[in-house]
């Protein structure tokens, strides 16, 4: 039987309907949402989990309406700089995964200089997904293996991608309803657990996610073996 996961990765959808249904801007959901990772993260630090992966901007997601982009790179702001002290306070190593030169100059700045301020942490790693999409991530790994003669293989992929200090993914949820996993972390999720809750992201807690984790450990994991 599995234990608790080493590695938990958060398809964080619902923010929009979350606002919809309340008559809020979608702005709100999206605010709400933040709060929601601080909780979850806190949380996952304290059970004990080792990676805690969360889906917060796709390379998808540029598409959507331009103030709400506006919003969501000036929301990012605030909350690298708000969860600076509370990483630090609990011990949580930051890093990003994706394509960040995307960014602003400053953005990038800030998510730069929060990797450096807790990278001698040593609990819980939290790890953002930022303009991050696994096809592009899994493109660039191979670019980076072409450019440098190296043997095309798992290993080496592995290797290049953009999760290479990371272990696989043990446990993926996805909230909302939705059930798909959207080009997130498609390599590292071979093997991994899958649990799809109707609930709204902004709705989402730790008693939920207990849940989750306790049906997690009653699975039988073979990874292809019998």
């Amino acid at each position: 039987m599995s234990s608790c996961p080493n590695h938990i990765a958060i398809i964080m959808d619902g923010n929009g309907r979350w606002a919809k249904n309340k008559g809020l801007k979608r702005t709100a959901g999206h605010e709400e949402g933040a709060k929601v990772v601080r909780d979850i993260t806190k949380h996952c630090s304290l059970l004990g989990v080792k990676y805690l992966t969360l889906y917060a901007f796709s390379t998808e997601n540029w598409t959507r309406p331009k103030l709400e982009v506006e919003f969501l790179m000036k929301l990012l702001e605030r909350y690298f700089k708000s969860e600076l002290p509370i990483y630090l306070e609990n011990n949580i190593k930051f890093r990003a995964i994706g394509d960040i030169s995307k960014f602003s100059k400053s953005l990038q700045k800030i998510i730069k200089d929060v990797e450096d301020k807790t990278s001698n942490m040593s609990g819980l790693t939290q790890i953002l997904a930022l303009n991050y999409g696994s096809r592009d991530e899994i493109t660039r790994a191979v670019s980076k293996l072409v450019s440098s003669n190296q043997t095309i293989n798992e290993e080496n992929i592995s290797l290049n991608l953009d999760t290479a200090d990371f272990s696989d993914v043990d446990l993926l949820i996805r909230t909302s309803g939705e059930v798909r996993i959207s080009n997130f972390l498609l390599w590292q999720c071979a093997y991994s657990e899958m649990f799809f809750s109707s609930t709204l992201w902004p709705d989402f807690n730790s008693n939920e996610l207990d849940e989750i984790i306790s049906d997690y450990s009653l699975r039988d994991r073979r990874f292809g073996g019998v």
